[in-house]
């Protein structure tokens, strides 16, 4: 029987799963015995992107409910090593080591947070790169809220002022609201860079910095991290800010796991894709997500987001199995991008192109923002068959409407 294991159950591995099982269904009796396995650390698929809200509690959906309807098996484990030689993977779990053996292999493995060797910051620092971080950051906030008022306790500093650390900034009051730490606070946002946003170009960061004034969000540019403690932070300017709460936001590379191919890598360690996202230079590899580069429109590289990984995934999973049947592969063409960069209680930034125009701002554009994150992003989970292989078909959503 022939095995297509897919490493990874985020926003690609998901849905290359699904993509996978509606092509093996397409084909039909010739394909109905072929095995799809999902291998991920998580038996639940995370929407990671909304890890910096006050509600988490729609984050965390489990594979079962999602690939137990289409026929894809899934398991808990640690992917240890890959073999792409002998079509080999090395899994671990809590009863040992074991290997896996497949006949296509698609790698959907992600990013994660850059986590440099900043004293304290492993013993004291907090991030939102995964579920239970994000978890244990609205834990840590919780146990603050009943203890007595001081500086440290209603301070948290962001380090990082790309996506991610600018949404976790302007959604900072709210939590410490939701948190009890209520009154006076202080959110500091800090930068090696000298704006805020530096990649959001000339149009986007007046909008960023008029919300982040209106919420109050102070910032410190131009800095680096020293060393990080259990109440303060201090910055290479020699300020020391008393801060209870420090939370990373410091940038991301594709997952360590791309490092073990014997391929090139680029600057954030991921491996090239050609449109069919098969894996350059190895045979029967597919890859898809942030671990995984395209020049998606002949120019521009993807880029780490669910807006990239999603499709990405279902033409993966679509093209495994074509390729493992004789069966024609489908090219993977987006010719728009946007960013819509949650400002809190502000709203939100909408842009469009590479240049990052602005569209939209403000209240219309955070309902906007709520649409992406409450449901464009979500699959189906009705328990359908129907519905997840229907959402699981190769084609391009089109750009996310204004709402009004």
């Amino acid at each position: 029987m022939a095995r297509i294991l897919v490493l990874g159950a985020g926003f690609a591995g998901l849905w290359a799963a699904l993509g996978a099982a509606r092509k093996r269904d397409e084909i039909g009796a010739r394909a109905a015995n072929a095995e799809i396995l999902v291998v991920d650390r998580n038996a639940y698929h995370s929407i990671r992107v909304r890890n910096y809200e006050v509600d988490l509690g729609d984050v965390a959906l489990p594979l079962q409910g999602l690939l137990d309807p289409v026929g894809v098996r899934h398991v808990v484990a640690e992917v240890a090593a890959i073999d792409p030689a002998k079509r080999e993977v090395v899994v671990r779990t809590g009863s040992g080591a074991g290997t896996l053996t497949y006949d296509r292999l698609v790698l959907t493995t992600g990013s994660e947070l850059v986590r440099p060797p900043v004293p304290g910051l492993a013993a004291h620092g907090f991030d939102v790169d995964t579920f239970e971080a994000a978890m244990r950051l609205d834990a840590h906030l919780a146990a603050l809220g009943k203890q007595l008022p001081s500086q440290a306790r209603s301070t948290v500093a962001v380090v990082g002022a790309g996506f991610t650390g600018i949404e976790v900034a302007a959604e900072m009051p709210a939590k410490l609201a939701h948190a009890g730490i209520s009154g006076d606070h202080r959110v500091i946002l800090i930068d090696p860079n000298p704006v805020v946003g530096a990649t959001f170009g000339a149009h986007g960061r007046p909008v960023i910095e008029e919300a982040l004034a209106a919420l109050g969000v102070e910032s410190r540019l131009n800095v680096r991290v020293s060393a990080v403690g259990a109440d303060s932070i201090t910055l290479d300017s020699g300020e020391i800010i008393p801060a209870a709460t420090v939370v990373w936001c410091g940038g991301m590379r594709a997952s360590p796991l791309a490092a073990l191919l014997p391929v090139k890598h680029d600057a954030l360690g991921r491996i090239a894709v050609d449109h069919y996202m098969r894996a350059e230079g190895l045979d029967g590899v597919f890859a898809a997500g942030d671990v995984a580069t395209c020049l998606i429109d002949g120019e521009h590289p993807t880029v780490m987001s669910c807006q990239f990984a999603r499709p990405m995934g279902r033409f993966a999973g679509h093209n495994v199995v074509a390729d493992l049947f004789g069966e024609p592969l489908l090219p993977l063409d987006i010719d728009w991008y946007v960013t819509v960069l949650d400002l809190g209680a502000w709203g939100a930034l909408y842009t469009t192109g590479w240049d990052r125009e602005v569209h939209t701002s403000g209240a219309a554009a955070k309902l906007t923002k709520q649409t992406i994150n409450q449901q464009r992003i979500y699959p189906p989970r009705d328990g359908g068959r129907a519905a997840l292989l229907a959402a699981a078909a190769p084609t391009i959503q089109t750009a996310p409407p204004t709402r009004k």
